[in-house]
């Protein structure tokens, strides 16, 4: 057995000595300004999105039970994870191709001889290595190379996928309320109206007012009915969205704790520094995972360049051959029999060359997508810091607009009650008083989906210090 390890010793020490073909990969320059836009310097010992983990940002308990039934239902999510175990999978495959092959062969032959003309018999059994390929030129080590790459390319699009996943069932959660607060003061206005009709009936009976006034009240009760009818159908259909982000039916007291409450009242979300250098959107799992995309075609490269040197090859097989299968393992029976081959490429009709060509043009695409992955981060995070500060200026303004509507409101009732003012004025204020509750509300809620959308854009929401710690201690990378 001595004798069998030998050549394949040599071999492992020519494997070892091999070289590789795999390009220098230098990281291009970040095709974005060096800080966002619209952005204030950041405070001192601030944390970046990136190292907030979700359960410290949303601060909801409820939107925290409906975010962890999503991670552990969704099944967009549950696909993302299974990829990481085909990934995984896939690399060790490519890696199992640097090591030789062995097995127990056992074969019978019964043939004519060529010297004698007679029929004789041939058995064999003992252990076979087929033919495993010496990776002198590192063809096999970059296409590892590639695999490993490529399996963490999944993992980040994993990553990728759950800050995705968080994002939107927090923004549903959000539009749930939203809607819940508008049909609040939809009925609010309906029920008015409705009084101001019965009123208004009651004045055209007894000749105090015309008919004009009654039909004008008449069209503003049935556009404040038509305007709930609507939130009713977009509250249900926000409701049938959230259940398919989580992956299951939600139980019905966390929705129900929904109804009553305003946006205002729900747990603020935690803050996110605004003044971040644009280098830390580099921590964005999808840039990485576009930047292990790269790498691995630039591996594919060397792989490539490879094919262009000779193919060395090794077939080995040790054990016992006789003509006669009761003395197939008798000490006279012995054999070893090692088959080096090479084999160099003269003529394949540029088959070779083309694919060096192919494997260029995908790295080149591959830093294309590179870039462009982190300029669309870039946009998507000054948008959110531009939308940040111009929502709470709008906010605030409306909000102050709000109080004078009011106020001119119960300013017209009286007027028109004393007979000062007409019913159009009247009804002028009631139409303001009620876009304008609607207006701050969807305002509101812009603001808040803004601050969920920098938080995620900013590369927060995949961060889970126990889980994180635990896959560190684990080693959960593949070897």
């Amino acid at each position: 057995m001595t004798k069998t390890l030998l050549p394949i010793a040599l071999a492992s020490a020519l494997l070892a000595s091999g070289c590789s073909f795999i390009p220098q990969l230098d990281r291009p320059a970040l095709p974005v300004a060096e800080q966002f836009p619209a952005a204030v310097s950041q405070t001192a010992g601030s944390v970046a999105a990136a190292d907030i983990p979700w359960q410290q940002f949303f601060t909801d308990p409820r939107l925290q039970q409906v975010i962890q039934q999503a991670l552990d239902n969704n099944r967009d999510l549950r696909v993302a994870v299974l990829n990481i175990e085909k990934a995984q999978a896939q690399y060790q495959i490519q890696r199992s191709s640097q090591f030789p092959e062995l097995g127990a062969a056992a074969g019978g032959q019964r043939a004519r001889s060529q010297l004698t003309g007679k029929y004789g018999n041939s058995f064999s059994a003992g252990l076979s290595m087929p033919s495993w390929e010496i990776d002198f030129w590192g063809r096999i080590s970059s296409l590892k190379e590639q695999a490993l790459a490529q399996y963490l390319a999944t993992e980040e699009g994993r990553k990728a996928a759950q800050i995705s996943l968080i994002s939107n069932v927090a923004n549903t959660w959000l539009n749930l309320q939203a809607d819940e607060e508008l049909m609040a003061i939809s009925r609010r206005t309906l029920g008015t109206r409705e009084q101001s009709i019965k009123l208004t009936k009651l004045r055209l009976d007894a000749g105090v007012t015309s008919e004009l006034d009654f039909r004008q009240a008449q069209s503003l009760t049935e556009s404040a009915r038509a305007t709930l009818a609507q939130q009713t159908r977009q509250r249900e259909l926000d409701a049938n969205a959230l259940t398919l982000l989580v992956g299951q039916t939600l139980p019905p007291e966390l929705l129900a704790g929904l109804q009553g409450k305003k946006l205002t009242d729900l747990p603020p979300l935690a803050d996110v520094p605004a003044g971040l250098p644009s280098d830390l959107l580099l921590r964005r799992p999808d840039i990485r995972q576009a930047e292990q995309s790269m790498v691995a075609a630039n591996a594919s490269i060397g792989a490539a360049r490879a094919a262009f040197f000779p193919n060395i090859s090794l077939t080995a097989s040790a054990g016992f051959a006789n003509p006669e299968i009761s003395d197939l393992f008798s000490s006279g029976s012995k054999y070893f029999s090692i088959a080096p081959s090479l084999y160099l490429p003269i003529f394949n009709a540029g088959r070779n060359r083309a694919n060096l060509q192919v494997a260029e043009a995908n790295q080149k695409i591959a830093v294309a997508q590179y870039e462009k992955a982190i300029q669309t981060a870039f946009r998507e995070s000054a948008d959110a810091l531009v939308s940040r500060q111009t929502l709470q200026e709008q906010l605030l303004a409306q909000s102050r607009q709000l109080e004078a509507e009011q106020v001119r409101y119960k300013l017209s009732d009286l007027r028109y009650t004393n007979g000062v003012a007409s019913y159009l004025d009247l009804l002028d204020a009631q139409r303001s008083l009620f876009a304008l509750e609607q207006s701050v509300v969807q305002v509101r809620l812009q603001q808040l989906q803004n601050q969920v959308n920098l938080y995620k854009v900013l590369g927060g929401g995949w961060t889970e210090p126990a889980r994180e710690a635990q896959a560190t201690a684990s080693g959960s990378a593949p070897q």
